[in-house]
């Protein structure tokens, strides 16, 4: 019997997850490798006693048709279901109006879920830290932190991680690969976790601030499937998060909870703050993935043909196809 080819994704993000899968219903053997410990990337839940939060992505739509099915399935497992929250969108001068009837959904009990879900049926390693990746003959070899990654060969490697990650680790191996990455440019995000011991009457589930610190506020209680008591979730606009960089948590506590407390909110019992120094894609790439079939090397994220987890799962699924061409 032929052995099926081995193949590294690195990164466990929804568009490493969609990539792998995929690759492995191809035929192909699969290791996901993630420096966290576990999957989900910025589709992630943080959980305290009796409280949780959505402190990443904080809902997907799906419109692509592909899409759409993997998020039925996702529906029919239990791991996603629509949230229709009562939204307000304010601007520049402080008008509050209706937000719009979008189509949303959300992981279920968490967004974290159906990047569970997917890595269940794989071999992921977490806390492994990639820190170097080497061309070997036809092969390629993962240096970094974690006893999975000594001695290992892979047949092709898959780069799943934020653009900057990406071409620090492509730069010197793959030049083409890593000024593609390096043209990318994240910006950052501060989020606040925040729990209540009593529901705040703001008249609204979520708000999308055009001006000021807060880019975002949502009621994370009040999504499906939730239990525990009262939370919300602040982010900070991509502006304040850049000028509040290198800020402590307190500093960003002290500044955030003020411009809650201005729409309405009460101090919380806790809170917790959380630096996504990767956050969004400020100009992504209009290729979808990259494939270089000379060194099997590929690429997929969000800031390939997109800045959302509907991206992120087109760029990893539509890279999967492409190596299955080989």
């Amino acid at each position: 019997m032929i052995e099926p080819l081995h193949i590294a994704v690195v990164g466990a993000g929804i568009a490493g997850l969609s990539c792998a899968t995929a690759l492995q219903h191809a035929g192909y053997r699969v290791s996901v490798f993630d420096k966290s410990r576990g999957p989900g990337g910025r589709m992630s839940t943080r959980r305290g006693d009796s409280w949780q939060c959505d402190h990443g992505a904080r809902f997907f739509t799906a419109d692509d048709p592909g899409f759409r099915a993997e998020v039925a399935r996702w529906e029919r497992a239990g791991v996603a279901a629509p949230w229709y929250p009562e939204l307000r969108q304010i601007d520049a001068a402080g008008r509050v109006t209706r937000g719009d009837a979008a189509e949303r959904f959300v992981g279920t009990p968490g967004m974290s879920a159906p990047a569970r879900m997917l890595a269940s049926s794989l071999a992921l390693y977490s806390g492994q830290t990639v820190s170097a990746v080497q061309r070997d003959g036809t092969s390629w070899r993962l240096l970094g932190q974690g006893e999975a990654l000594s001695g290992c060969r892979f047949d092709a490697l898959v780069i799943a991680l934020p653009a900057p990650q990406a071409a620090q680790l492509l730069h010197a191996v793959a030049p083409r690969q890593g000024a593609l990455a390096a043209s990318v440019t994240m910006a950052p995000c501060w989020a606040l976790m925040l729990q209540y011991a009593q529901p705040q009457a703001l008249g609204f589930d979520a708000a999308q601030l055009a001006a000021g610190a807060l880019c975002w506020a949502a009621r994370d209680s009040a999504k499906p499937g939730r239990s525990g008591s009262e939370s919300w979730v602040l982010h900070a606009s991509a502006a304040w998060s850049t000028a509040h960089i290198d800020a402590d948590p307190v500093t960003v506590a002290a500044q955030l909870l003020p411009a809650f407390a201005e729409l309405g909110a009460a101090a919380p019992v806790q809170w917790q703050a959380h630096r996504w120094l990767y956050a969004t894609p400020a100009t992504p790439r209009a290729e979808v993935f990259d494939w270089d079939p000379k060194l099997a090397l590929g690429l997929c994220g969000d800031w390939l043909g997109g800045v959302n987890v509907e991206a992120a799962w087109l760029s990893g699924r539509r890279l999967a196809h492409e190596i299955s061409l080989r």
